[in-house]
């Protein structure tokens, strides 16, 4: 036996008292060097103690809804090396243009030992009726980023979506821009109904009332064509400035302001929100609102950490700021362009 311990000692990098100590349970072992140690025993074809056979297994969803929004493979790849960096391993769930769904990875993940799901993007109505009851009663650790619905049982972090449009209202607002119009996801979308409450609030405090900035807002599927062809109401309504819910609708925005035979920023400024990769290289450079991802991503993997270390998890959500990123899609309206 003390031939074998040495062996698991030698694959964990670690000593063999470290190795009694992890299988005993002690307390004074990390996480992660307990995981090697466990790993190390199912190379060597050996047993785990018996306390840490139905322990959650290293394997951890990262379920996002598709990979052309940067956005996503953004936050993919910060919460993937956080992962990587605590001895977890991330398995990239998206859907397919095949058939492929969230609902089928998730299928496969509850056929392992799955440690947890981070969300990014959706919730558990992405994972299915059938799958979304399993994790449920499973208690799978689970962190939600920027869900599409509130789920509000579930451990959420979110960018500041009200900050956000109140901010990008104070700027475009304070450089002369005095019809401001709202191009956001579809009804229902959590983090787009944030940003219409803000919208409203915002007019409501300058004693604009319901009639006056309502047929300022349009929605439309998160998409470039969605977001050319949703602008053209915009305009019919005099806009000269769009705020954005995404960088993907922005640059569908400009690309309708263009085919209406106008120029941006000069007759219709436009903002994003993501600060994706590259918006600093399109035509012209995309004024947005930057997400940190990086500490978003902090958080995301901490929470889901501490549930799998079996603390309680209470829903709610953590949120945020945004930062204002000015670049040459926005600026004062043109003489013309004012109605």
């Amino acid at each position: 036996m003390s031939k074998q311990l040495a062996d698991v000692a030698e694959f964990a990098g670690v000593s063999v008292a470290t190795v009694r100590r992890a299988l005993n349970g002690s307390p004074t072992v990390a996480p992660a060097t307990r995981e090697r140690v466990l790993r190390a025993l199912d190379v060597f074809g050996l047993p785990r103690p018996s306390a840490a056979e139905g322990e959650r297994g290293p394997l951890i969803g990262v379920v996002v809804p598709d990979l052309r929004n940067p956005v996503f493979p953004a936050f993919a790849e910060a919460i993937a090396g956080r992962l990587n960096k605590r001895g977890l391993v991330p398995v990239l769930c998206t859907r397919t243009s095949d058939g492929v769904s969230e609902a089928n990875y998730i299928q496969m993940l509850l056929e392992q030992n799955i440690g947890g799901i981070v969300f990014i993007g959706s919730s558990y109505a992405d994972a299915g009726p059938e799958q979304g009851r399993a994790l449920k009663e499973r208690r799978v650790p689970i962190v939600l980023v920027n869900p599409a619905d509130e789920n509000d049982e579930a451990v959420r972090i979110s960018a500041d979506d009200a900050d956000a449009v109140a901010q990008s209202l104070t700027y475009l607002t304070a450089v002369g821009h005095e019809r401001v119009g709202l191009l956001v996801g579809p009804d229902g979308h959590a983090p787009s109904v944030r940003k219409l409450a803000a919208f409203a609030a915002f007019w409501k405090t300058r004693g604009v009332p319901a009639a006056g900035w309502t047929p300022l807002v349009a929605h439309t599927l998160f998409s470039l064509e969605g977001g050319a062809a949703a602008v053209g109401e915009l305009l019919r309504q005099g806009v000269t400035a769009v705020i954005c819910g995404s960088d993907e609708l922005a640059l569908g925005a400009i690309r309708g302001v263009r085919r209406a035979g106008l120029d941006v920023p000069r007759d219709v400024s436009v903002t994003g929100f993501d600060d994706s990769m590259l918006m600093v290289a399109v035509d012209p450079p995309l004024t947005t609102r930057r997400q940190p991802v990086t500490r978003m991503a902090d958080a995301a993997v901490g929470a889901l950490a501490r549930q799998m270390q079996g603390q309680s998890a209470a829903g709610g959500v953590t949120q945020f700021q945004t930062q204002l990123i000015l670049r040459g899609s926005t600026g004062t309206p043109h003489p013309r362009a004012r109605r």
